[in-house]
């Protein structure tokens, strides 16, 4: 424990320090920076109470951006989420939901959706994918949810086609169920889908969008659809203990968000592209042994990189050569489902549009120099 907690702080302080890198994370902002990344307000607005104020502000905005009736502001994606699913659930009388097991829901809330809001999920398919609409007209028992994580992290980030989308919606309705999108990232997914916003956020009955994840907020999130369903959420909102005195800061924090980085999304993503074949060419020159990007063309400005080694030695390589040469190429490695395989999430942000792919190729090649004395932690292809 002594060791992870002292290779975390290493891992931030290098980072914080990194002359280059393609993205800031979210544990390297210091108070003033995220104070200063706030919307300037005015000094002569009331504050808000309990969702009033600035705070029905980014509501308005947020429901005219995805093209819904309205939208509620909530402290976080969890709440969010439980709330719409389970007012859905009395709309339709299904306490059932249908779900991919790696989304968000099932991986990273404690059982929440089942041990707090009293529903149950179902499963189209187990695959590292997303669903298809075969899947969903197939499962075996009636759901009244049809939830869609786009993009589904866990997975790599991915997205599906846009006529896989609509799909997935038609065999939804077939089955007299309403859609629901899990839309914490759903902001960098139109060029992937090609589709302004409101049209994707159009095929789906309720949307939740996150603050944070990808607009760099202080946090919070919102739940856009009917004006019926969102006037029902706010009184479970209150229920759930969502109804919060202020939230300026978090709702300035938004609005600077979908101010300055909303459109740049596009401009990351297409510079994750240009990242991830780089990156291919950076390992094959390298001679690692082994590597995958995942996905091969990066369906958003986030995606998967995976690599034969122990992932404290990985990490540990990504560190020093932070600290040596002030370029951090990757942060934190994850073990994979096989021994001796590890993954990280690579991202783009503002930094990274300043990488060239020849930058990114030279990273990797002082990234992998930093791994040679290790070779026995190498998984050897057969």
């Amino acid at each position: 424990m002594t060791d992870d907690i002292e290779r975390a702080n290493r891992l931030v302080a290098a980072a914080r320090t990194a002359r280059r890198t393609l993205w800031r994370g979210a544990r390297e902002a210091t108070v003033g920076e995220l104070l200063a990344g706030l919307a300037a307000p005015d000094p002569d607005e009331p504050a808000d109470l309990y969702g009033d104020g600035v705070v029905a502000r980014l509501e308005e905005r947020v429901a005219r951006l995805l093209g819904m009736e309205a939208a509620a502001f909530f402290p976080s994606g969890t709440m969010a989420q439980q709330i719409a699913l389970r007012c859905w659930a009395g709309r339709t009388g299904s306490p059932v939901v249908a779900l991919h097991p790696m989304s968000h829901l099932e991986v990273w809330e404690g059982g929440a959706l089942s041990l707090v809001s009293g529903l149950r999920t179902v499963h189209p398919t187990r695959e590292p994918r997303q669903p298809t609409a075969d899947e969903v007209a197939g499962l075996a028992e009636p759901f009244g949810t049809l939830v869609l994580e786009l993009p589904l992290r866990d997975a790599g980030f991915l997205l599906p086609s846009w006529e896989e989308l609509e799909e997935l919606v038609d065999a939804a309705r077939e089955r007299d169920a309403v859609v629901h999108f899990d839309g914490a990232r759903l902001w960098e997914s139109t060029v992937r889908f090609g589709r302004p916003l409101p049209e994707i956020a159009g095929l789906a009955d309720s949307v939740y969008v996150s603050f944070y994840k990808s607009l760099g907020g202080l946090g919070g999130a919102a739940l856009a659809g009917p004006a019926a369903l969102v006037e029902e959420a706010r009184v479970w909102r209150h229920r759930y203990g969502g109804q919060v005195f202020r939230q300026f800061p978090q709702a300035l924090s938004a609005l600077a968000g979908l101010e300055r980085e909303l459109p740049r999304l596009p401009q990351y993503v297409a510079r994750a592209r240009t990242v991830a074949q780089a990156l291919r060419e950076g390992f094959a020159a390298a001679g690692t042994p082994w590597f995958r990007i995942h996905p091969e063309e990066p369906h958003t400005h986030q995606f998967q990189v995976w690599l034969p080694y122990e992932a404290d030695l990985l990490t540990d390589a990504g560190i020093r050569l932070a600290e040596e040469t002030g370029t951090m190429l990757f942060r934190r490695w994850s073990p994979g489902p096989v021994p001796g395989l590890s993954v990280t999430e690579a991202e783009v942000g503002a930094p990274g549009l300043e990488w060239s792919a020849e930058d990114v190729v030279r990273a990797v090649a002082a990234f992998a120099a930093r791994l040679e004395p290790a070779t026995t932690h190498r998984i050897r292809p057969k």
